[in-house]
C-alpha cells in the first residue's frame, strides 16, 4: 500500500488527565488529552507511570472523541492513541450524564421521569463538544508547546457519541470532518434506546463517514442505512462484517459478553436475546484494525487534504482489509471530494 493508515504512527504518545469546570451549567467534566510526544519517549508511551511525557512540539489537528451512552472518555482507547501517533492531538471529556447527578438513573422513576431524563441527556451532548472546544481554544493551559490548528477540527463518537458527532455540525461550524462509528439517531429506534433526532440542517460543508457492524444489535444495520441515506455528500460507508456493537471499543469481547449474559430492564429485555456469542464474530485485532485505519485516513483526506488517502478510501477498500484478514462491504460513496480544497 502506498498509503497504509493501519500501522501506528511515528509519534509515541502522551496522554493527560485533567478537569474542566462549566461555570454556566456547573458541572465539572473529567478530561484526557492524547498528544503527540517527544521522541525520548519512544517505546514508553503504552506504560501508565510514562503517559505523562513531554510534548512534542508543533501545531496539529485536533479530532473529538464521543463516547457511548453508559460510558465514559477512554472507552475506545486504541482508536484515540492510534490517531495521535500519526500527529493528531485528540480530546473527550466524560459527557454530562456521567458527571451531572441530576442525570443519573433513579430506582423507581415513572416512565415520564425516565424520558425527561433521556431528553435532558440528549440536549447535554453538543453543549458539551462545543464547551469542550471552547475550552481547548480560549487558552487553557495544559501544554504551551502544543498549539492547535483552528482550520483543522474533526469529531468522532461511537453510538450515542456518533449521534454527537452527527448532530454537533449543526451548531458547530468548527466542525470540519465526522466519523460516525455505529451512530444512533435512527427514525425508529428499538424500546429503551435514546430517541435522538438527527435534521443533518448542518450549514457548511462536512465530509462524513460511517463505520457500522453488520449485526449491531442495539442499533441496527437497517437503521444505520436510514441514516445514511438521509445524510449530506460527501459521505461513505463502510460495514464490518460479523461485527457488533462493542466492536468500536476496548475490551471487545469483555464488553459483548457482558452486555450479553447481563439481567437488563424490561424495556431492554430483547437485547441480550438477539446478541450472538463473540466466538461466532470477528475479533478484536480485525475490528481495531478497521476502525483505527478508516478513521485516519478519512482526518487525513479531510483535514490534511492527503489525496493519497482519498484515493485510498475510492479504491478497492474490500479488497486491501481483505488481505489483511479483515471482511467488510464498502458501501455507497456519496460526493464528489472528501478533501477541504475540492
Amino acid at each position: 500500500m502506498t498509503h497504509d493508515p493501519f500501522a501506528r504512527g511515528v509519534f509515541p504518545v502522551g496522554v493527560r488527565t485533567m478537569p474542566l469546570h462549566d461555570t454556566v451549567r456547573n458541572r465539572v467534566f473529567p478530561c484526557e488529552i492524547w498528544y503527540p510526544a517527544a521522541a525520548r519517549h519512544a517505546g514508553q508511551d503504552l506504560l501508565p507511570e510514562t503517559q505523562d511525557a513531554s510534548p512534542r512540539p508543533g501545531s496539529y489537528p485536533l479530532i473529538v472523541f464521543s463516547h457511548a451512552s453508559g460510558h465514559h472518555r477512554r472507552g475506545s482507547t486504541f482508536l484515540c492513541t492510534h490517531l495521535s501517533s500519526h500527529g493528531y492531538v485528540v480530546a473527550a471529556l466524560d459527557h454530562s450524564e456521567v458527571v451531572a447527578p441530576e442525570l443519573a438513573r433513579r430506582e423507581g422513576e415513572t416512565e415520564d421521569q425516565r424520558a425527561a431524563r433521556a431528553e435532558a441527556m440528549i440536549a447535554s451532548r453538543v453543549p458539551d463538544i462545543r464547551f469542550l472546544l471552547d475550552r481547548l481554544f480560549d487558552g487553557l493551559s495544559w501544554d504551551a508547546d502544543i498549539t492547535l490548528s483552528r482550520e483543522q477540527i474533526g469529531i468522532v463518537g461511537h453510538s450515542f457519541g456518533g449521534w454527537t458527532a452527527l448532530a454537533a455540525p449543526e451548531a458547530d461550524p468548527r466542525i470540519r470532518a465526522v466519523v460516525a462509528l455505529a451512530p444512533g439517531g435512527s427514525s425508529r429506534p428499538k424500546p429503551g434506546i435514546l430517541p435522538g433526532k438527527l435534521s443533518f440542517n448542518w450549514g457548511h460543508r462536512v465530509p462524513a463517514l460511517y463505520l457500522v457492524a453488520e449485526h449491531d444489535t442495539p442499533l441496527p444495520l437497517d437503521g444505520m442505512l436510514e441514516i445514511f441515506d438521509r445524510a449530506p455528500a460527501p459521505k461513505q460507508m463502510v460495514i464490518l462484517r460479523r461485527a457488533d456493537h462493542s466492536h468500536f471499543m476496548d475490551d471487545v469481547a469483555r464488553q459483548h459478553e457482558t452486555v450479553r449474559t447481563m439481567t437488563w430492564p424490561e424495556m431492554l429485555a430483547w437485547l441480550p436475546k438477539g446478541m450472538r456469542p463473540i466466538a461466532e464474530l470477528c475479533s478484536e485485532a480485525e475490528a481495531h484494525l478497521f476502525v483505527r485505519g478508516l478513521t485516519l485516513c478519512h482526518m487525513d483526506a479531510v483535514l490534511r487534504n492527503d489525496s493519497a488517502a482519498e484515493q485510498f478510501l475510492r479504491g478497492d477498500l474490500e479488497g486491501v482489509l481483505a488481505r489483511l484478514g479483515v471482511e467488510v462491504i464498502a458501501s455507497t460513496f456519496g460526493g464528489m471530494t472528501l478533501r477541504a480544497d475540492g
